[in-house]
C-alpha cells in the first residue's frame, strides 16, 4: 500500500487518495481547491494551519486503511 508522507504536495496526496479530503476538512484544510495546494507539501500545508505534521500524515494514512461499506442489493 502506498504512504503518504509529509514531503508529499497536498495535491499529489488529493489526486491519488481522494478519500483523504476529509481528512484535510476536518482539520479546516480548505486547501485542496487551492492553486497552492500543487506546490505546497503536506507538512507545509500543517504549519500554516498551527496543525502538527506528522499527527496529520498519521491520520491521513489510517484513511487509507478504512474501506468502503460494501452495499447489498
Amino acid at each position: 500500500m502506498d504512504q503518504i508522507t509529509k514531503e508529499m504536495t497536498i495535491m499529489e496526496v488529493v489526486n491519488q487518495h481522494p478519500k483523504t479530503i476529509k481528512v484535510f476538512y476536518s482539520h479546516g484544510l480548505f486547501c485542496v481547491g487551492c492553486s497552492v495546494a500543487y506546490r505546497e507539501t503536506v507538512e507545509q500545508g500543517a504549519i500554516t494551519h498551527g496543525l502538527d505534521a506528522e499527527k496529520l500524515v498519521v491520520e491521513l494514512n489510517a484513511c487509507l486503511k478504512e474501506t468502503e461499506p460494501v452495499e447489498k442489493k
